[in-house]
């Protein structure tokens, strides 16, 4: 982000919870930055979503998740990092 380039964030597995309004502000980790704010930070520019199978075992739903943030699956992942340019995927 801090480079210009577009910055996908997805949420899986126990993450998932940090989609859910106050979740990332109650985690700490020692010497990193505070994950609400790199939160913050992608969501103002780029994109965060919570995988839909992720959200479905823990009935997470739409509207629980913070503003901005999705709910969204395998086709959409795809299609994400088949964009043309896409140069790096971690997982």
């Amino acid at each position: 982000m801090a480079s210009g380039v577009p910055v996908s964030l997805w949420l899986t597995g126990e993450s998932a919870w940090f989609g859910l309004p106050g979740r990332a502000e109650d985690f700490s980790l020692p010497h990193a930055a505070p994950l609400a704010g790199l939160l913050a930070g992608v969501l103002a520019a780029g994109s965060v979503t919570v995988c839909t199978q992720c959200a479905a075992r823990r009935s997470i739903e739409a509207g629980d998740l913070i503003d901005g943030i999705r709910i969204a699956g395998a086709a959409t992942f795809v299609a994400e990092i088949m964009t043309e340019g896409a140069q790096a995927l971690v997982y």
